[in-house]
């Protein structure tokens, strides 16, 4: 599926049940940083990847889907496309020298 209908589809479903007031930037980013820490919850207490179980893998697919969604709104409420800027991101990190201290 394309970025485009996924984000037209969140937007529908958004509008359908009269949440624009509630999307501002300000509550958008603090949803996206609790969802962040629901994935991050998923770990807690693994020693490695290898160690979650099938069920932990499927909760971090559905965090991970809450993550982009609230990403998602946010791109859509400052007009820029999520892949372009990923690309835009992607562009400056390579030309960037990486130091990794060990």
């Amino acid at each position: 599926m394309e970025t485009k209908k996924v984000i037209e589809d969140l937007i529908a479903f958004r509008n359908d049940r009269g949440w624009q007031d509630y999307h501002t930037l300000e509550s958008l980013s603090r949803a996206l940083g609790i969802e962040a820490s629901e994935v991050e919850k998923v770990f807690l207490w693994k020693h490695s990847d290898s160690d979650l179980s099938d069920q932990e893998k499927d909760d971090l697919k559905l965090e991970l889907a809450d993550v982009l969604t609230y990403t998602y709104y946010m791109c859509e409420k400052l007009g820029v496309d999520p892949n372009q800027i990923i690309e835009e991101k992607l562009a400056k990190n390579k030309v960037r020298h990486w130091k990794f201290e060990e």
